[in-house]
């Protein structure tokens, strides 16, 4: 008797148990399912891709500054360096001019040996517009954006930050064009150290 009850307990155990494993996996498939009716795809996109760095901190270091209170701008001239977030900019003259009513920093224009690092590409030009709030940055005068051998050249660059796409065109003129090199992937780590 004793061996009966104990196969029973065992069985009605094992039942149990087996209720519970298939309750789990019920739950994970109703979970993926919600997961699929609501993809990331239903959040705007304006939430995942925009960073809307506006809000943080610019460090900026230069030879020399002068500010205008009146006019909303800032200018830091000889050999300026400004970091906010990911981005950095290197540059001759920096002008930073600032919203009316919020004072939040509008737009940041750099002339002269501009060079900007965002990660692992660089972009090189006479001159450059970055917008903060809209995470664009937009390159011209012999503008070069270079990343690891691969590089692209045009007369008018512009990046957008946060969506990691960019534009280039020949600005309108006829005679320029738009220029790539992309090297297959067995040559780019030689591309980068030449």
């Amino acid at each position: 008797m004793p061996l009966l009850a104990s196969l029973c307990y065992g069985f009605f155990r094992f039942v149990r148990i087996g209720c519970y494993m298939i309750k789990s996996q019920l739950l994970c498939i109703a979970l993926i399912c919600l997961w699929c009716l609501f993809p990331a795809s239903a959040i705007p996109a304006e939430t995942m891709a925009h960073k809307d760095r506006s809000s943080l901190p610019i460090t900026i270091k230069s030879n020399e500054m002068s500010a205008d209170n009146k006019g909303k701008t800032a200018i830091f001239s000889g050999k300026v360096v400004a970091k906010q977030g990911d981005i950095t900019i290197f540059a001759d003259k920096l002008v930073v001019s600032y919203a009316d009513k919020s004072e939040a920093v509008e737009k940041v224009e750099a002339a002269g040996n501009v060079r900007i690092i965002q990660q692992n590409r660089t972009g090189f030009a006479d001159q450059a517009v970055y917008d903060s709030r809209n995470g664009r940055i937009v390159l011209t005068g012999s503008p070069r954006v270079v990343q690891g051998g691969d590089s692209i050249s045009g007369k008018v660059i512009t990046y957008y930050v946060d969506d990691d796409k960019s534009e280039v065109s020949s600005g309108g003129d006829p005679k320029a064009r738009v220029e790539a090199v992309i090297n297959p992937p067995a040559r780019k780590n030689d591309a980068g150290s030449r």
